[in-house]
């Protein structure tokens, strides 16, 4: 779970939201090891849609920004570095840093494409860009499309394919995928972490690794000999 400018809910049920990854252990601990395995492991990094900071504080990520206050306050109790904002405005100066992280908060989007955008302009060059997402077209995605109106959290959301997630990170100048799946079958609160496997298709949570095309120089007409 996680979410970026659809605010509303996550402010009103904060509690009920950062209780979920206590309620779900196993989903949880499956969804963080399947992020682990593509995340760098130094560098400078942020979370974009940090929420409670569930994601960033095990796996040591420093900075996180997210527009509700309320969520905000657990991630910064939980050592990390946070700042409100959106992830379609970054309040951050471009290529300052080595990797960003994006859990689920993408089908909260306004503005899913200007939110890569940004997240590349903060990279520097061939900085790594890490999303977790429910995968639209699995079994769980599709469970989670038939009971979005009964969910306060996914009434509002936007839910992706990996294929359309890939199509719109090679948009916003993104290359060098590497994608991970888990949770290919429903688990039950009692149930042990599973492990995660190479691809999509199956696994009902996907993470894909991504990495920023450097930008082409800009040509003036005078260079150009025009």
């Amino acid at each position: 779970m996680n979410r970026m400018a659809r605010r509303g809910p996550f402010t009103g049920h904060h509690r009920r939201y950062d209780r979920w990854f206590e309620r779900h252990a196993a989903a949880y601990l499956s969804e963080l090891l399947a992020v682990r395995a593509l995340l760098p492991w130094t560098g400078r990094g942020l979370e974009i849609g940090v929420g409670t900071g569930r994601f960033a504080q095990p796996l040591g990520v420093q900075f996180g920004i997210d527009p509700s206050p309320e969520m905000l306050a657990y991630a910064r109790r939980r050592s990390v570095t946070v700042v409100q904002a959106v992830g379609e405005a970054l309040p951050f100066a471009s290529a300052v840093f080595d990797y960003a992280l994006i859990v689920t908060t993408i089908c909260f989007a306004r503005d899913t494409p200007a939110m890569l955008r940004e997240a590349k302009r903060v990279l520097r060059p061939g900085g790594v860009l890490v999303i977790g997402l429910v995968d639209r077209a699995s079994r769980l995605g599709r469970e989670y499309l038939g009971r979005r109106q009964d969910n306060v959290f996914y009434r509002e959301a936007t839910f992706y394919s990996a294929d359309e997630i890939e199509g719109l990170l090679a948009a916003a100048g993104f290359c060098a995928f590497r994608w991970v799946q888990t949770l290919c079958d429903r688990l039950s609160p009692e149930r042990e972490a599973v492990p995660f496997s190479p691809g999509t298709g199956r696994g009902g949570f996907v993470v894909v690794q991504a990495r920023s095309q450097p930008s082409p120089p800009v040509v003036s007409d005078a260079s150009s000999g025009m």
